[in-house]
């Protein structure tokens, strides 16, 4: 709201409403002015000489006091009236009487109107004896009326009633708002006889200085009642800010603290700072049990009482003021426990003996979940401010109360989920292990069948050389293939910890190629490197690393043909908003897996090498390998197409991002 009048002339409007409308004129301070509308007292406002309207606003209040009235020319009446009953401020009296004489203050127009207007420029053109001719020029950008033209016409005209004289002669010969590009008045006043000025100046200085006097001990009046209230209003602040706080805190405790005892002990102790309680308890409905319980108090000398701590009160009981708030979600007060209708033998009443009594609901989602009751400090019961605090208060327990039980639930059945998984595990477990024992049994009892066979046969052809030598080669190969199946049998059986170090990465894969190129170059096999020299120090468990790729790297020289090749790449690998992640991709041009067995090759004892002539395995090589990168938190994947090869994409995560050991930037090949 633009600041464009005094609300010296809006006082005028009420005063002169009151006296001359016998209805209800608070009628017109309706809808206003946003501003105006939000605040506690309007009129208080609207009366205050010292504060500022717009003209708008201002208008307004003429248009509405001249239909209540039915008087075109109420605004004219008003200025009369508010200078002869003294509806001015005093400091406009006296700065009006200060002049004497109608011509200084026309003289002086300029000075008085923009004491209490800033909507026009007032221009004397002539003063002449005991006539004047002056216009207004009006600010377009101000939203003014007739009805404040004709206010000024009849405060012109009355300034003599201030020094006793009579009213002076007043007329419009053009006005703005009619057309004309200002108002033009012309205004005539009475002479004052010469000795009755000079006795008049005398008295009119007592009068003043006792007026002055007046004004200033009601404003004294009215500047202790302003500072009385400040503090109040200071005071009533300091609280509310304290309540937020306790609220903020209160807030984080929800978001931060999920055990229920903390939690409760935390926003009790918020509660406590900025309400005057002495005790509290905080009782839950137990909807299985149909009553409420105890679950919380504080402010008791010592512990809180067994007799509170085990006392349940049945839902249905709506004698009783605690079960009664409960099924009515209303909170309830009782200022003198004494005087009051509750049964005093009640066991919080006879136990903690207090002398009032406020019970409020905690309320969540529409449901009441339980109540909280405080008694006063002293005799002089629970304070109002205290009682809404508490009120405001109350929803926030709610939800932190329900969330903490959510929480003690969800950690109930995150055990029982934890021990289900157990029992799965176990379960699994034992099933894999008879699996592995009726694999293990079908594949140790072949050979021994084989070998039982030729020793059944040997008493009668041990003469034969070539069946000797047949069966020594026979027996040879199947007791190293039985050998080789205990090994990684031991191997699996004997599954360690991961104990994680900082490794080269790099120098580990080229160790496994060195291992392997023996046999890639019997065969002609190319293995290249792409290595990406962002990668340096990786933590990891170099052991089962170096098993995973030496198994992957010896199977590839072993299925890929002579005068094949083998690749070997590492990548950094960034996706937005994920941890990074180290690829290893592993590629043979190999004859490739059939599809039909990708989704197997990860499983124990499955293995192609047996079916082939040129190849033989266990089939548990992949499998401790597929354990091993689960080990790290991290993946190995296969991507195989029947004579083109395959590939193994071995995926490791990198938490720590350190420099890399070659200092050459991007990456290298080698041969």
């Amino acid at each position: 709201m633009d600041r464009e009048t005094s609300c010296i002339n809006s006082r005028a409007i009420l005063d002169y409403l009151k006296t001359h409308y016998s209805g209800d004129y608070a009628i017109i301070m309706k809808n206003l002015d946003p501003e105006i509308d939000a605040m506690p007292d309007p009129e208080g406002y609207l009366r205050d000489p010292n504060n500022w309207i717009s003209c708008e606003v201002i208008s307004k209040m003429y248009e509405r006091a001249r239909v209540l009235l039915n008087d075109e020319w109420a605004a004219f009446h008003m200025a009369r009236w508010a200078f002869k009953n003294a509806s001015l401020g005093y400091a406009q009296r006296i700065l009006v009487k200060s002049f004497w004489s109608v011509k200084k203050l026309i003289k002086n127009a300029q000075k008085l109107n923009d004491k209490w207007n800033r909507n026009k420029k007032v221009e004397v053109v002539k003063i002449k004896g005991h006539e004047a001719v002056f216009r207004l020029h009006w600010d377009p950008g101000m939203k003014s009326s007739k009805d404040i033209c004709l206010y000024n016409q009849g405060a012109y005209t009355s300034m003599p009633i201030i020094w006793g004289g009579p009213p002076c002669n007043l007329v419009e010969t053009c006005c703005y708002f009619e057309g004309a590009p200002y108002c033009e008045y012309h205004i005539q006043w009475t002479a004052k006889n010469r000795f009755y000025e000079i006795v008049s100046r005398i008295f009119m200085r007592k009068s003043i200085l006792v007026e002055t006097i007046s004004e200033m001990e009601k404003d004294k009046k009215i500047i202790e009642q302003k500072y009385a209230e400040v503090n109040r209003l200071n005071t009533a602040l300091n609280q509310k800010i304290q309540q937020l706080l306790a609220i903020q805190e209160t807030g984080k405790a929800i978001l931060s603290v999920l055990d229920l005892d903390e939690l409760l002990s935390v926003i009790m102790n918020n509660l406590s700072n900025v309400c005057r309680i002495n005790r509290a308890i905080i009782m839950l409905v137990n909807q299985e049990g149909g009553y409420l319980e105890y679950i919380h108090g504080v402010g008791f000398e010592g512990e809180v009482p067994d007799e509170i701590k085990n006392y349940r009160i049945p839902l249905d009981r709506q004698s009783n003021i605690i079960s009664r708030v409960a099924s009515t979600g209303q909170p309830e007060y009782i200022p003198e426990v004494n005087r009051s209708s509750l049964r005093k033998g009640n066991i919080i009443l006879s136990v903690a003996h207090p002398t009032s009594v406020l019970v409020v609901p905690l309320i969540t989602q529409s449901e009441v979940i339980g109540v909280i009751a405080t008694d006063a400090v002293d005799g002089n019961g629970v304070p109002k401010e205290t009682r809404k605090t508490l009120e405001i208060f109350a929803p926030q327990i709610a939800i932190a109360i329900q969330n903490a039980k959510l929480y003690r639930k969800l950690q109930e059945q995150m055990l029982e989920l934890k021990k289900s998984h157990a029992l799965l595990k176990r379960a699994e477990k034992l099933s894999f292990l008879g699996n592995l024992a009726a694999r293990l049994a079908h594949e140790i009892k072949n050979p021994m069948t084989a070998i039982g066979t030729f020793m059944q046969m040997l008493p009668n052809k041990y003469d034969d050389e070539e069946f000797r030598k047949d069966f020594y080669a026979i027996a040879m190969e199947e007791t190293s293939r039985i050998n080789s199946l205990l090994t990684e049998l031991l191997d699996l059986a004997k599954t360690k910890e991961s104990h994680f170090e900082p490794t080269d990465l790099h120098g580990l894969i080229n160790r496994m190629i060195r291992l392997v190129s023996a046999r890639s170059k019997a065969k002609n096999i190319e293995i290249a490197k792409r290595l990406d020299p962002e990668i340096g120090v990786v933590n990891m468990d170099p052991e089962k690393i170096t098993q995973v790729i030496l198994n992957i790297l010896s199977n590839a020289v072993e299925f890929t043909p002579e005068g094949g090749k083998i690749e070997v790449v590492t990548t950094n690998h960034e996706e937005n908003g994920k941890p990074s992640v180290i690829h290893i991709e592993i590629k043979d041009n190999g004859p490739g897996i059939d599809p039909t067995m990708v989704d197997k090759i990860f499983d124990p004892y499955f293995t192609t090498k047996h079916k082939s002539d040129m190849h033989s395995g266990t089939g548990l090589g992949l499998f401790i390998a597929h354990q091993n990168m689960h080990d790290h938190g991290g993946n190995i994947e296969v991507i195989s197409n029947p004579d083109r090869g395959t590939v193994f994409l071995l995926t490791l995560p990198n938490p720590t991002e350190k420099p890399p050991l070659n200092d050459q930037p991007g990456c290298r090949t080698e041969n």
